[in-house]
């Protein structure tokens, strides 16, 4: 692995490397703003649809490899994102401000989710087999002989996120997912961290070259502007987006609008509520204060699960928890975000909250600090939130909390009704406030993909059980996630055979089952082959 990379700033497509016009993207440093050196070219609508189009004829030959090759693919991007030196490091900290421990810790997280998937392919269960065998028999009507499985939607477009320019991004869970399915990929970069694209968009191609992967698996253009092209282009059959409410939303509506509409995966917008019982309150609230500062100022705010709405029942110790919480706040030191877009919307979501009746500042320091941001912490009104206040339900991405107090448990379900879908609900609990708590709970499973007991939102682990979604606006699509095995099934669909003939059977399908995988047949679950008497 080489310790000096070659950033050339073309799109990638079909295996080699593009560019027309100028190179007028310009590469920023997030913790002041001046340029790294490096500019890009922004992809036309031409190179878009070639991107687009390597994807789609590279589809057959790449959906037809068997589990075990792409699992070897997925291993082999991992090993070379794993050998990424410390000048890629060095990069990614210039272009997101972010501390090499947490890209470092991103980075394994990356290759993690590859291996994962890798895991889940070699499992098998992701074929989704079952098979009703024919009954020529029976009476009325003989049952024909009918076999599903799962197979691979088609090339998948995926925009990657700014907060996490690793795990979310070129080589993130929406790449690995649709790769694992079979699905090739065209990724639109994201501006904030280009030279970071590039140099995982070049260790995917390493492993892509090693492993004899067909050209056009895996393509990537730049560009602010070329996304919809993208979307709309008719041999693009899904979309994985991870981002605001504004461009998952306008991404949704091209691709319904299209002649043949396609799903939209887009995790968008999530202020995840956090509701802090009594009891629990008034045992440990100081250590509830200084756990819950420090999960919504983790990287300056910048998490998606980040928990935005604090919800407390008014008692003995809520005066005390304020203050602690506002101690903390205040203490906390400003922090770079990942680059001026981010802080500009930050301070634009704070001015709104300034400027509404019925919220009030309650901590933080307000000294603006070029390309810093300092965390907040406001109070608003119970009746805003009953009533459905948009400042109430959407997030606002950084270091700020709004917290709510309520009165009752009558008044904390109706608080919990006016919520929209959410990413994650959190239930900071005592054993004496489980009575309460229950039915809360089962409000919370409505409302959101992934609910808490005791801890805090801002860690995804990455598992066959996690869910990273939730109902709109949180996510396009609530019954998918971006992050855990699950999520490969949005790249997938199933496929029914009917009286195929057995010669032409894919291996999942064969009666020998040569893969040994576990299969519902006949209503029962197992991995013997299918006897010869079964079809008669």
């Amino acid at each position: 692995m080489p310790n000096a990379y070659t950033i050339s700033g073309r799109q990638f497509i079909s295996g080699q490397r593009h560019a027309s016009g100028e190179a007028d993207l310009v590469s920023l440093r997030a913790d002041n703003g001046q340029p790294t050196g490096h500019t890009f070219f922004s992809a036309s609508a031409t190179e878009a649809a070639a991107a687009a189009d390597a994807a789609a004829q590279a589809f057959t030959a790449y959906s037809q490899l068997s589990a075990e090759r792409r699992a070897d693919f997925l291993e082999a991007i991992a090993d070379q994102l794993d050998a990424l030196s410390e000048d890629f490091f060095n990069f990614a900290m210039q272009e997101t401000a972010l501390p090499f421990a947490r890209l470092s810790g991103e980075r394994a997280r990356t290759s993690g989710q590859m291996r994962l998937f890798a895991t889940l392919l070699r499992r098998g269960d992701v074929h989704g087999v079952r098979i009703d065998s024919a009954l020529p028999q029976r009476t009325p009507f003989p049952r024909p002989d009918l076999r599903q499985y799962r197979t691979a939607i088609g090339p998948v477009a995926v925009f990657g996120a700014s907060n996490f320019p690793l795990a979310f991004s070129t080589a993130g869970g929406d790449t690995a997912a649709a790769l694992a399915a079979g699905c090739p990929v065209v990724f639109k970069a994201h501006s904030s961290h280009m030279i970071t694209a590039e140099l995982t968009a070049q260790a995917i191609e390493r492993a892509r070259e090693q492993q004899n992967i067909p050209a056009g698996v895996f393509n990537m253009i730049y560009g602010d502007r070329i996304g919809a092209d993208l979307v709309q282009h008719p041999a693009i059959q899904a979309v994985g987006f991870t981002g605001s409410l504004r461009g998952g939303r306008a991404l949704f509506d091209l691709a319904m609008r299209r002649p043949h509409p396609i799903p939209v995966f887009a995790e968008m917008s999530s202020i995840n509520p956090l509701i802090v019982m009594p009891q629990a309150l008034a045992r440990r609230g100081q250590q509830i204060a200084h756990e819950l500062v420090a999960s919504f100022t983790l990287g300056c705010g910048q998490f998606c699960t980040k928990p935005g709405l604090i919800i407390v029942q008014r008692g003995e110790a809520f005066d005390q928890f304020v203050q602690d919480i506002a101690l903390k706040v205040n203490a906390a030191t400003p922090q770079a975000m990942l680059n001026t877009g981010t802080l500009t919307h930050f301070r634009s979501g704070l001015a709104a909250l300034e400027k509404q009746t019925g919220i009030r500042h309650l901590a933080g320091n307000r000294e603006e600090h070029p390309y810093l941001a300092a965390p907040q912490l406001y109070q608003a009104d119970i009746n805003l939130l009953l009533s459905g206040n948009p400042l109430l339900q959407e997030e606002v991405f950084g270091p700020v909390a709004i917290l709510v107090t309520v009165e009752n448990n009558q008044q904390l379900m109706s608080a919990l009704d006016s919520l929209q879908g959410q990413l994650t609900a959190t239930l900071l609990t005592d054993e004496d406030d489980l009575n309460d708590a229950a039915p809360l709970a089962q409000q919370l499973t409505r409302k959101a993909g992934r609910v808490l007991f005791n801890g805090y939102p801002t860690g995804v682990e990455v598992c066959d059980a996690m869910v990273h979604g939730g109902p709109y606006p949180a996510t396009s699509d609530a019954r998918g996630t971006s992050v855990g095995t699950l999520a490969i099934e949005r790249f997938l669909r199933p496929v029914c055979l009917q009286n195929y003939p057995t010669a032409l059977l894919p291996p999942p399908l064969q009666d020998s089952n040569p893969l040994g995988l576990l299969r519902l047949v006949n209503g029962s679950y197992t991995r013997d082959p299918i006897h010869p008497s079964a079809n008669n």
